[in-house]
Order: C-alpha cells, then sequence, then structure tokens
C-alpha cells in the first residue's frame, strides 16, 4: 500500500485528497470500467480479468486460417497484466507520434487508471439533432481523415468505433488500445480492416447518405498510404462474395448488424 501511495504521489499529479480515494476504488471496484469523481474532475478506471473470454475468439482464428483470410484473426490473448500492459505501452506509442490519447494516471497490475477527455465521438452524434445533419456528417468526415493520418504515420488501432474515440482541439483522439491487429497480420491488412471496421459504423450513421460516405472515404484514401488502400480492395472483394448471402438473410431477418455490413461492405467494394 505505501508503494502505491508513494507511486501516485511522485507520477499521477494527484491531488492528497484524491490519492486515497482512488486507492479506495482501486481496491474495492470490480465492474471493467469505473469513473471515478475526483477533486479535480474525473479519472476512468479500466481492469483487466473481469470478462470472461469469448469462445467466438477461438471460432474467429480457426475460420481466419481456414479459409486464409489475414484480416479475420483476432489480436493475440494474453494474461491480465499483459493485457494492461498492452494498453499502456500502445498508448505511449500513438502519443509519441503525436496522436491525442487519454492521459495515462496510473498503472498497477491488471488495472489502469486514465484520465477523462469528455464525451466520446459515439456520445456527441447521439446529442446532435436530426436538424444538425451536417454537423452530424461532419464529424464522421473527421474520424476518416484522422484514421487515414494515423494509418500515414504507420500505426493502426483495431477497433476504431465512434465509442473508442474523441474530440480534442478540432483532432480526433483514441481510446481503448485493447487490439493489437499487426502482430497477426501485416500492417497494411490491419489497416484495411481499420477503415472497413470504422466504415460498419459510419455507413449506417451518416444522415446524408452517400454524400457522406464519398466525402469520408476520399478523407481517409488521401492520407492512407497506397499499400492499405490496395488491401482494402483485396478485402472488399473478398468480403462482397458473400452479400448476396447476407441479403438473402436480410429478408427473413435484418439484424442492426447484418445491415451494417451490407452497407458498408458494397460502398466500400465500389469506392476502392
Amino acid at each position: 500500500m505505501a508503494d502505491a501511495i508513494d507511486n501516485l504521489k511522485a507520477g499521477s499529479g494527484l491531488s492528497e485528497e484524491d490519492i486515497p480515494v482512488l486507492l479506495a476504488a482501486l481496491l474495492s471496484g470490480s465492474t471493467r470500467v469505473e469513473r471515478v469523481p475526483l477533486s479535480q474532475g474525473a479519472v476512468w478506471i479500466k481492469r483487466y480479468g473481469t470478462e470472461r473470454s469469448s469462445r467466438w475468439i477461438v471460432l474467429q482464428r480457426m475460420i481466419a486460417n481456414l479459409i486464409g483470410a489475414p484480416f479475420l484473426r483476432p489480436s493475440p490473448a494474453l494474461p491480465d497484466e499483459a493485457m494492461a500492459e498492452r494498453e499502456v505501452r500502445r498508448g505511449a506509442q500513438f502519443a509519441a507520434s503525436d496522436v491525442p490519447t487519454a492521459p495515462l494516471i496510473y498503472a498497477s497490475g491488471s488495472a489502469v487508471v486514465l484520465g477523462d477527455v469528455g464525451l466520446t465521438v459515439g456520445q456527441q452524434l447521439r446529442q446532435l439533432g436530426r436538424e444538425e445533419a451536417e454537423a452530424h456528417d461532419q464529424i464522421l468526415v473527421l474520424c476518416a481523415e484522422e484514421l487515414g493520418r494515423l494509418h500515414q504515420k504507420g500505426l493502426c488501432h483495431g477497433r476504431p468505433f465512434p465509442r473508442d474515440m474523441f474530440i480534442k482541439d478540432g483532432r480526433i483522439g483514441f481510446l481503448d488500445f485493447e487490439e493489437e491487429p499487426d502482430t497477426v497480420m501485416p500492417l497494411a491488412v490491419a489497416q484495411a480492416r481499420d477503415v472497413w471496421l470504422l466504415f460498419l459504423q459510419l455507413a449506417s450513421r451518416a444522415r446524408l447518405g452517400k454524400k457522406t460516405h464519398d466525402r469520408a472515404f476520399e478523407a481517409w484514401s488521401a492520407a492512407a498510404p497506397a499499400a492499405a488502400v490496395a488491401e482494402l480492395r483485396k478485402l472488399t472483394g473478398f468480403l462482397g462474395a458473400f452479400l448476396w448471402l447476407a441479403r438473402l438473410i436480410g429478408r427473413v431477418h435484418m439484424g442492426s448488424d447484418l445491415r451494417q455490413f451490407i452497407m458498408a461492405t458494397s460502398y466500400l467494394k465500389h469506392a476502392s
């Protein structure tokens, strides 16, 4: 306990009154993500090992290897403390490349404490009313543009969803560095998968439809490496072969995930 207090005093920037509050939350909490109010704002505790590993991950890896589709491979599963270390390491890598991230307050064992960055992009999008379609879709375009710049710097995110992004000084920042896809697939493939995953969200959210789809794709591709654009063409060509089946299933039941797959893959197949 004394060591933890000393470490918090040395590097966290927290006040004397906030340190015991944060330590109590670290010791007593059990939820995966917990917001802790402090005297100078709030911090977020992220704990690994609070959820069961998904059987889908094992199946996903088997399918990827069976059909020769590297973009389907999940990131390596690691012990809880190693997952926390990955979060810290990748966050530092992004920050060193001038990409906005949540400030690291403290890390110990399988728990990481991060500073608050305000509303996520997903929350901001939900707050914009129907009459604010231009502002809403401009944020989506900004997400695609910043993802392209991220790829230009030789990075990939692994799960670039609006809930894992925030806006700081007019730029998109990134959260949640649990994924590390470039360890199981070439970087260009991981970057192509990034933009496909973003469009799974963007294609169905865009209030101005194809106009926004076009602007977002142009913004990403203008900055993205040529290798990532080429890999996206391969990825959507492969997935496009399953669109007929997805549409057939959709006639019986069109769930949100299936709808996103059809919209994003159809658009990117033709755009790329």
